[in-house]
């Protein structure tokens, strides 16, 4: 989703995006089907994305490390070198219309918990993309 609206806003070739997680299981994975259909309708593809795991090197080389919910904010927070720890951040913490703190897990739900993810997702991606445009403003094109 992010990738998207980077490319909407004209900045896909200046902001280098990637995903990661905190535990192994679904590492190599593609996305969850019902996530890749709410994505689709959307007019957003999947289908080349698979999961990993977050490396040390993640922390050094990125400028937001964003959590998605609290759990994982602390395994973030837990791995990241103490020089490091401002780069961290909840997601939800760049929203600009949604009143949630933590984006709700989705997999034992319906299809329509996908439909909400990507809507709170969607929200805080372009307040990111703001605030890039913010702190960045002199490095972007």
């Amino acid at each position: 989703m992010f990738k998207h609206l980077l490319e909407e806003a004209g900045m896909h070739w200046e902001v280098h995006v990637d995903s990661a997680g905190t535990i192994a299981i679904h590492a190599g994975a593609s996305p969850d089907s019902r996530a890749a259909q709410a994505a689709r309708a959307r007019g957003i593809d999947m289908g080349n994305q698979t999961s990993r795991m977050i490396e040390a090197r993640d922390f050094v080389d990125f400028d937001y490390i964003l959590a998605m919910d609290n759990d994982n904010y602390c395994d973030l927070m837990g791995r990241c070198p103490p020089e490091y720890q401002d780069k961290v951040h909840m997601m939800l913490e760049y929203a600009q219309s949604q009143d949630f703190s933590e984006v709700p897990d989705p997999y034992y739900g319906g299809g329509k918990g996908f439909t909400v993810v990507l809507d709170l997702i969607e929200d805080a991606s372009r307040g990111l993309i703001a605030d890039i445009r913010s702190r960045y403003a002199d490095k972007l094109g």
